[in-house]
């Protein structure tokens, strides 16, 4: 658990919050907040799972931005606003600033993956693709805002932001009442402060854990004192953040109950089980939170847990390869090596040797010339869809009766 840390006079209230759910009230969807049976009875907790991935713009970044835009002066609309984003804040500024007939100018890292690029021009926004980095995205957003006389709409160091954010802590506790713990997914840190400054005021026993990628542990680092290396890229890169907001970071400090991170490989498995148990797409930010109680379940067993699916923007290709990855973790999509004679119809032996077991062929690849085989043999890879473990070792019983050797390939 984290140190309680009191830094002075609450830098928001509920009252702040339930103002901003007011503002947002027609503009956007109060999400559902729904129990999940199957991921439930998986990890020994009651989970319950918030769907901000079901809003216009797929993410909960629009209630931030809609309470800050809606707060912006005369004079600040009729200039218009500049934001930098990895996606998921750019689509909420361009999609309200839209709605408001404000210009809106987003400037984004240039590994920014392309759906999320497309969707925040076609919300009408002005997409400069600058840097490498957030970091360097916000120096740059800086300049312009400066330069042109825009409005800065910081993604999570704001508290009209982090206000908005909070709504999602409201929409939670008046749906289940009951939660003891809320996960939430911390980058920058806005939704976790804004949900954290509404729940504990509306439940003081309440459990907030946040969850952080480990390759981005910016915010752990920065409450906890530890030096964990920063990596260059995740999975989740909604939440790949270098440094931490310091009105969400003062927050957290007071009001979050405990930080901890997952894997990629957690979070893969997380998105993947979402997609097939529950039927619904989360990017990888969005996943984390499902993560966190797959690598630490002990901690959450049998408590009434709220999840927030943050958002579900996310490219296809990269869905795609981690679908595959996903198969191959549970299994069900294996590569095998078989070795043989070659000679006429050792291949149709083998293929049908697997046909018989169940199991179908994706690929097949012959080896000749780098192996270590005698000349007179030659190795066989096959990728083999399968129905889980047990199957794949049926498959390589099948082969060693009928005179192969074969082994799976990792």
């Amino acid at each position: 658990m984290l140190p309680r840390k009191q830094i002075g006079a609450p830098l928001l209230t509920l009252t702040d919050i339930e103002a901003a759910a007011l503002r947002l009230q027609g503009q956007l969807l109060d999400t559902p907040c729904l129990a999940s049976k199957t991921l439930s009875q998986m990890t020994g907790a009651t989970l319950f799972l918030k769907f901000e991935n079901l809003q216009y713009t797929a993410s909960f970044k629009e209630r931030g931005a809609c309470n800050k835009l809606a707060q912006l002066s005369n004079d600040a609309r009729r200039r218009g606003v500049i934001a930098m984003s990895a996606g998921n804040h750019a689509q909420g500024v361009a999609y309200h600033a839209q709605r408001l007939g404000l210009r809106a100018v987003i400037v984004m890292p240039r590994f920014t993956p392309g759906v999320k690029i497309d969707r925040t021009r076609g919300f009408g926004a002005e997409a400069v693709l600058h840097g490498d980095t957030l970091e360097e995205s916000h120096r740059h957003a800086l300049r312009l805002a400066e330069r042109d006389g825009l409005a800065f709409i910081h993604p999570y160091d704001d508290e009209a932001i982090v206000a908005g954010q909070g709504t999602v802590a409201l929409e939670m506790l008046r749906a289940v009442p009951g939660l003891d713990t809320l996960v939430v997914a911390v980058g920058g840190g806005g939704l976790i402060a804004g949900m954290a400054t509404a729940a504990k005021a509306m439940k003081p026993g309440i459990e907030i854990i946040g969850v952080q990628a480990s390759r981005f542990p910016a915010m752990v680092n920065a409450i906890k004192g530890t030096h964990h290396r920063q990596g260059s890229s995740t999975i989740a890169e909604g939440i790949a953040v270098g440094a931490p907001g310091v009105i969400p970071l003062a927050i957290i400090a007071r009001l979050v109950d405990d930080l901890v991170l997952v894997e990629e490989g957690d979070i893969e498995q997380a998105m993947v089980m979402l997609l097939e148990i529950e039927k619904t797409l989360v990017e990888g930010a969005g996943a984390v939170g499902l993560a966190a109680l797959l690598k630490y379940p002990a901690r959450f067993k049998g408590k009434k847990v709220g999840l927030v699916l943050s958002g579900g923007n996310i490219d296809p290709l990269l869905l795609a390869a981690i679908i595959e990855r996903g198969m191959v973790r549970a299994g069900r999509l294996a590569r095998i090596r078989v070795s043989a004679r070659d000679v006429p119809g050792s291949l149709a032996k083998i293929t049908a040797t697997v046909a018989d077991t169940g199991a179908n062929i994706d690929e097949v690849h012959h080896q000749r010339a780098f192996t270590m085989l005698a000349a007179q043999n030659v190795a066989i890879e096959l990728v083999i869809q399968t129905r889980g473990r047990e199957h794949i070792a049926q498959v390589l019983a099948a082969l060693k009766t009928a005179g192969f050797e074969a082994e799976e390939q990792q």
